[in-house]
C-alpha cells in the first residue's frame, strides 16, 4: 500500500511532464504540430486510461529520473537496485547470446527459409501450388500476393518431387525439409520484400522466359544483391515455348533435348537473351546443367509451373546449394530469431500471430515479447500450432498443436492480449522475469528506429494500413507517385485517427482523406468521418486504393478550378501588329505577337490593374499548375512589379 501511495504522489507531482512526453510522441507519429490540440479534445476515459498505462509503465521498471526532491531520498534506494537488476539482466542476455552463437552443430542443419521473388504475373504462386498441390491464389485480392506466407516441406516431399533427376543423391540429404516463404508481387511492396529477404537464406527468383527481366525483377535483383543473398533462377512459363511437349516425370534437361529442333531453337536463343540481360545487371549466369561453378555462375533452371516441366530439378538444386554452400549458415543455433508476419483472429481460438521461426526453438508457455500498436506485448504462449506438411501458414487448416518447435518454421501462436500485435518485427522470449524490461525497450528501440525513418510532410493524407510491412510499402508507393502523407498508423481505423486527418480541413482539405489499406474501419469512426467531412478510402490492394484516390482529387481539382476560373489570370505579354488590325471597332479583329506567357480563350485585352491582386497569383498556383509553362511563372514575376502585387 505505500509503495502505491508514493507512486501516486510521484505521478501526481510529474503529471505535466508526463503530459509534455505524451504530446511528442503523438506528434512524431502524426508528424503535425498539433498534437497538443489533439490532446486537449481527448475525452476523460481516454485520459484515465492513459493514466493508468503510465502507472502501469512505472511499476514495471522505476528508474524515473524526475522524481521530486521530497520523495527522492525514499525511492533513491529502490531505484538503484532497479537499474543494478536492469544492468544484471542485459548482461546476462548478451553472454547467453554470445555463448549461443558460439555453440552451433555443423553436423546437425536447420531447415534453409527460401524466398520467392520476381515481376507480377511471373508465376511465383503457381510454383509453390505446384509444389503443394494447392490453389493459395485463387484466394488471394486479385491475384496478387498481399501477405507473406509460409510452407514447409519435409524430406519425404523434397525425395519424391526430385525422384526423376539424375544426379540427386537422396541417401545424403542433410536437410530436414524447406521453409519457402512467398513474398508479395508488387512492384510497391519492396518493403515487405525487404523483410522477407532479410529472413531469407537462398532464393528462388522467377523469370518468365518470354519477356526476360522486367522492372520488377531488376528490382529484385538489387535487393538480392544489396542482401548478399544467393539465389537461382527459374525460368518459367516454358511449356509456351512452341509445339513444348511436356514431361513433368523426366529431368528437365532430359526433356528439353526430346524437344523438336524449333522447340530447342526457340528455348536457347530466349535463354541467352536472358543470360545477355543478367550481364548487363552485373552478373554471370549459366543454364543448371552447364553451370561448372555455381559459386561464380547464377544457376537457370527451365521450369513451367504449369505443367510442372523442371519443378524436381529445382528442388533438387535448392538442396545441392544449400547444402553445400550454406552449411555453416544452417548450423543450428540455439540463438532464437523469429519473426512475427501476420495476426489473424481464429474461430474458436481468439487472435493468433503467425512467426517464421528461423533459429533456436520456442516452447508452449514461454513468456514472449512482441511487438505492439501501443508498446510492446507480454505474454505467455498457449498453444503452438502447425499446418499440416506442405500447406501453407495463411490458408485455414486442420493445425497440428505442438508443445515445442524448433527452427525452421512457420508457427502459429496462442495467447492473450495478442490483438493489437505489430507485424514485421521480431519476437523474443524472457527466460526470467527480470529480462522482460530488457527486451521490451529492445523492441521499443527497433520499432523507433524503424518509424523515425519515415519522413513525414506538413500537409497530406493520413494512412492507415495493417501490418508495418504493409505500411512501409504503401508510403513507398504514395512518394513515387508523389502524394504527400502527413500521418501514419498501424491496424484499424478508430475515431482519434479521423480526428488527426481532419486536421487537414484547415490547412488544405484536399489531403483531409484517410487511404485504409487492408484494415477494419470502426463503424463510429465512419459516422465521425461522414459527419467532419473526412473522405476514407478503403482497399485490400493497393493499386485499387491508389485509383479511387486519384479519381476523388482529379475531381476535387476540377471543381475547384470551375470555382476560381473567373479568378484566375494566366499571365500574357503581347505586341498589336499595326498592318493586321482588320477590325478596329467591336468586335476587335486584330493580329498579335504573344511575346510571353499565354493566350487563352476568354483571356482579357485591357487589364485594370485594381483587377489584378495575389488571390488571382494564388489561384494559378494551387489549381492551374499544370497548365502553367517556367516562363509563365517568369512573366508573373514581372508584372507583379507592374502592377504592384506583394
Amino acid at each position: 500500500h505505500i509503495e502505491v501511495k508514493e507512486h501516486n504522489e510521484v505521478e501526481e507531482e510529474d503529471e505535466e511532464e508526463d503530459d509534455d512526453e505524451e504530446e511528442e510522441s503523438e506528434e512524431s507519429e502524426d508528424g503535425e504540430s498539433e498534437g497538443s490540440e489533439d490532446e486537449d479534445e481527448k475525452t476523460s476515459d481516454e485520459r484515465e486510461a492513459e493514466s493508468q498505462a503510465v502507472g502501469k509503465q512505472s511499476v514495471d521498471r522505476k528508474p524515473s529520473k524526475e522524481i521530486s526532491s521530497d520523495s527522492e531520498c525514499d525511492s533513491d534506494d529502490d531505484r538503484t537496485k532497479e537499474d543494478i537488476l536492469y544492468d544484471k539482466a542485459k548482461r546476462r542476455i548478451e553472454k547467453r547470446r554470445i555463448e549461443n552463437n558460439k555453440n552451433v552443430n555443423t553436423e546437425k542443419l536447420r531447415a534453409p527459409v527460401i524466398c520467392v521473388l520476381g515481376h507480377v504475373d511471373t508465376g511465383k504462386t503457381k510454383i509453390l501450388d505446384k509444389l503443394r498441390h494447392t490453389h493459395v491464389q485463387d484466394g488471394e485480392a486479385g491475384g496478387i500476393t498481399q501477405q507473406i506466407g509460409a510452407t514447409n516441406v519435409p524430406l519425404e516431399a523434397i525425395n519424391e518431387q526430385a525422384k526423376m533427376v539424375k544426379n540427386f543423391d537422396r541417401e545424403n540429404v542433410k536437410i530436414p525439409g524447406m521453409l519457402i516463404i512467398d513474398t508479395p508481387g508488387h512492384e510497391s511492396f519492396s518493403n515487405l520484400r525487404n523483410r522477407g529477404s532479410s529472413l531469407c537464406d537462398i532464393a528462388i527468383l522467377v523469370v518468365d522466359i518470354m519477356h526476360g527481366l522486367e522492372p520488377q525483377t531488376i528490382e529484385s535483383i538489387n535487393l538480392l544483391k544489396s542482401k548478399k543473398c544467393p539465389f537461382i533462377v527459374a525460368l518459367n512459363k516454358i511449356d509456351r515455348l512452341y509445339d513444348w511437349k511436356k514431361s513433368p516425370d523426366t529431368d528437365v534437361a532430359t526433356t528439353l533435348k526430346k524437344q523438336k529442333k524449333n522447340t530447342k531453337d526457340e528455348f536457347e536463343e530466349r535463354a541467352k537473351a536472358i543470360i545477355v540481360e543478367f550481364a548487363q545487371q552485373g552478373l554471370n549466369a549459366a543454364l543448371f546443367y552447364e553451370n561448372k561453378d555455381p559459386r561464380t555462375f547464377v544457376s537457370l533452371v527451365p521450369t513451367s509451373a504449369h505443367t510442372g516441366d523442371g519443378m524436381g530439378s529445382l528442388i533438387a538444386l535448392l538442396v545441392d546449394l544449400t547444402q553445400t554452400m550454406l552449411n555453416k549458415r544452417l548450423a543450428q543455433c540455439e540463438e532464437l530469431r523469429a519473426q512475427v508476419m501476420e495476426v489473424k483472429a481464429l474461430p474458436g481460438m481468439g487472435t493468433t500471430i503467425d512467426v517464421i521461426l528461423i533459429n533456436g526453438r520456442l516452447k508452449e508457455g514461454d513468456t514472449i515479447i512482441v511487438p505492439g500498436v501501443e508498446g510492446p506485448i507480454v505474454t505467455q504462449i498457449r498453444g503452438l500450432l502447425l499446418p499440416p506438411p506442405m500447406k501453407e501458414l495463411r490458408v485455414k487448416n486442420q493445425y497440428e498443436k505442438h508443445k515445442e518447435v524448433i527452427a525452421a518454421q512457420g508457427v502459429k501462436i496462442l495467447g492473450k492480449d495478442l490483438e493489437k500485435t505489430l507485424a514485421g518485427l521480431p519476437l523474443l522470449v524472457a527466460h526470467k522475469e527480470d529480462e522482460i524490461p530488457v527486451l521490451k525497450d529492445e523492441l521499443i528501440h527497433e520499432l523507433k528506429q524503424t518509424l523515425n525513418a519515415i519522413k513525414l510532410e506538413e500537409k497530406g493524407v493520413y494512412v492507415q494500413a495493417s501490418t508495418l510491412g504493409s505500411l512501409e510499402a504503401l508510403l513507398e508507393f504514395l512518394k513515387t507517385s508523389e502524394v504527400p502523407y502527413a500521418g501514419i498508423n498501424i491496424g484499424p481505423v478508430h475515431k482519434k485517427d479521423v480526428m488527426k486527418a481532419s486536421v487537414m480541413l484547415e490547412h488544405d482539405p484536399q489531403y483531409a482523406v484517410i487511404l485504409a489499406f487492408d484494415v477494419r474501419i470502426e463503424r463510429d469512426a465512419q459516422e465521425m468521418a461522414d459527419s467532419l467531412g473526412v473522405r476514407i478510402f478503403s482497399a485490400e490492394i493497393i493499386y485499387h486504393l491508389f485509383d479511387a484516390f486519384t479519381k476523388y482529387r482529379q475531381d476535387y481539382k476540377k471543381q475547384k478550378q470551375e470555382e476560381f476560373k473567373h479568378i484566375a489570370v494566366f499571365p500574357c505579354k503581347m505586341k498589336i501588329l499595326p498592318q493586321f488590325i482588320f477590325n478596329s471597332r467591336d468586335p476587335i479583329v486584330m493580329g498579335v505577337v504573344v511575346e510571353a506567357g499565354q493566350v487563352k480563350q476568354g483571356t482579357l485585352m485591357c487589364v485594370p490593374s485594381k483587377n489584378i491582386s495575389r488571390q488571382s497569383i494564388d489561384a494559378l498556383k494551387n489549381w492551374f499548375r499544370d497548365e502553367m509553362q517556367k516562363s509563365d511563372w517568369q512573366l508573373i514575376v514581372e508584372l507583379k512589379k507592374v502592377f504592384e502585387i506583394i
